[in-house]
């Protein structure tokens, strides 16, 4: 009291098995420092491998000393390593004992092998620093373990910059893995952490370096029919798990028969309800390419059940230059809608028809996302204008009407205040590629679908900061797909601007700029090559469809 505060870490006295020991066993490990210490969540903190069980273990500070007891047999002939890394503090000001190691081993020679990289989310991420990654070592002859059922043989933590270094290794063959470790199990939850891992088996007999790890959201549970059933007049499907693609066959679909997708549920609306069940078959994959392939019977059944309204979402974008261009989303199918309720109006008097020139659904089938396209003259100097549509504008297939009016404002861009161009090239020799600029909270603002070729450029963009995201569509399905453990297959690649400098992934843009040579590097891949990844389902083409006038 009343003295200088203390800064100073605790330093290690001396330690019982000593550091570097050979031919021993021991059943409990002391360290004893030069002042009065306490732990920081010991058990995740301290990182033993291989790896030892912690549940086990007893881990106490007293006084100047941390005491574990074991508690457990330790293997023959195997270099064992203690990284206390920051979870031993001083007493009184929580200082941290930096960089302390205990290696010893139980035969009469300490493994000096080691396997080091890097890890990076394959997805960039609003906060650049990775924290809780854990690199996992497990050894080939335990074929029934792995990152999703049992902690690894040998593990470390990364910093925050994804770097990690596992040292004391002994020469074999090994399955290497890296996941973002939230609820500390030493295990990765494929629901919910991301995981990456190296395809091939790693043969460890020098040391190796510069490897690497992408880590990513798959979920590989099991994806099925959960329930099949009438729901009402209609009739439900829901799935396990909420799928990424899927069709359904049967005749008369996309006329009498429709249906709508919410999250896992597929609901089928029948307007003429059928005397028998009828087959549906329904063909559905989900995010990591498991497929359901199947043929259910329908009934479709008379109910008095009070019928679910119909909703509309509108979009986000409220912004337009020459063109206003926007979709609304509805909660069931849609069967018709009267252009008569239906304008774009720009001041108390005027208007703009919309007709059916003017409107297309996105599938045919579906029929729940309405895009509108409605040019705008450039001798209207209005700022603002307002898309209208009276209550009972739209019918669902239920007959049900909206029962609000709908009203969205839409500004008109003034050029003097938008980016002229932002052009580069994607540094890949990966083919096609998807280019995305996205806004500064990740919405797609712009998008280009390069086949062949790898130089983007995109035009008359409004001021403000932006990011660029380019997805090596390795499977020409439009779209970005994660990768399979179970198949050895890693997810496909995605390139992102990064100003390594600032630590940012954004890009200023302001009037008039121009800015050119904005190239994105490849990254590397999980492993030593990029992946190729076959046998994909093909997305379905979209469908221009006009819908009849009431």
């Amino acid at each position: 009291m009343g003295g200088p505060k203390d800064e100073e870490a605790p330093t290690l006295l001396s330690s019982n098995p000593k550091d570097q020991s050979l031919n021993i066993k021991p059943k409990e490990i002391i360290l004893t420092f030069d002042e009065y210490i306490k732990t920081d969540n010991p058990t995740r903190n301290i990182l033993i491998t291989p790896s030892l069980q912690k549940d086990k273990m007893e881990i106490l500070a007293v006084k100047n000393e941390l005491r574990i007891k074991l508690n457990q047999e330790l293997e023959d002939s195997t270099t064992y390593v203690f990284n206390f890394q920051k979870s031993i503090q001083d007493i009184s000001e929580s200082n941290p004992a930096e960089n302390l190691k205990l290696v010893f081993s139980t035969g009469n020679m300490i493994d000096s092998l080691s396997f080091s990289g890097k890890v990076e989310y394959i997805m960039p991420q609003k906060k650049p620093d990775i924290e809780d990654v854990i690199v996992g070592l497990y050894r080939i002859e335990d074929d029934t373990m792995d990152v999703f059922t049992d902690p690894p043989y040998y593990l470390t933590q990364t910093d925050t910059a994804g770097r990690f270094e596992i040292t004391n290794i002994k020469a074999g063959t090994y399955r290497g893995y890296a996941w973002h470790d939230t609820n500390n199990t030493s295990k990765a939850e494929d629901k919910s952490e991301d995981y990456g891992f190296i395809a091939d088996t790693i043969r460890i007999h020098e040391n190796v370096r510069d490897a690497h790890f992408n880590i990513y959201r798959g979920n590989l549970s099991v994806f099925k029919i959960n329930r099949s059933s009438a729901s009402g007049g209609n009739y439900d499907i829901v799935l396990s798990k909420i799928p990424s693609k899927f069709t359904i066959n049967q005749e008369g679909i996309g006329s009498d028969l429709t249906y709508r997708i919410k999250d896992k549920n597929i609901r089928l609306y029948h307007e003429v309800l059928p005397n028998d069940s009828i087959p549906i078959r329904l063909n559905a994959v989900d995010s990591v390419g498991f497929k359901v392939d199947t043929t259910l019977y329908a009934k479709f059944e008379e109910s008095e059940r009070k019928l679910e309204k119909l909703e509309i979402t509108l979009a986000k974008e409220k912004e337009f230059l020459g063109t206003i261009k926007t979709h609304i989303t509805f909660n069931k199918p849609l069967a018709s809608l009267s252009y008569d309720s239906l304008f774009i109006q720009y001041d108390s008097a005027a208007y703009i028809n919309i007709g059916s020139e003017n409107v297309y659904l996105e599938d045919s089938i579906v029929r729940s996302k309405l895009w509108i396209e409605v040019p705008v003259q450039d001798s209207l100097s209005n700022a603002t204008y307002q898309l209208f549509a009276a209550d009972s504008t739209f019918m669902d297939v239920e007959g049900l009407y909206n029962e609000k009016e709908i009203k969205t404002n839409f500004k008109k861009l003034n050029e003097e205040n938008l980016a002229d161009e932002v052009k580069g090239k994607v540094l890949t020799e990966l083919s096609p590629l998807i280019v995305q600029l996205r806004s500064k909270d990740g919405t797609i603002v712009k998008e280009q679908y390069l086949n062949e070729g790898n130089e983007y450029t995109f035009k008359k963009i409004p001021a403000g900061e932006y990011q660029i995201q380019v997805i090596a569509d390795l499977n020409n399905n439009k779209k970005w797909d994660p990768g399979n453990y179970l198949e050895r297959r890693q997810p496909e690649p995605i390139f992102y601007y990064f100003d390594a400098e600032k630590r940012s992934n954004l890009i200023l843009l302001r009037g008039k700029w121009t800015l050119q040579n904005i190239n994105i590097n490849e990254r590397r891949a999980s492993g030593l090559a990029v992946p190729k990844m076959e046998n994909q389902p093909e997305m379905p083409a979209e469908a221009d469809t006009e819908i009849p006038e009431m």
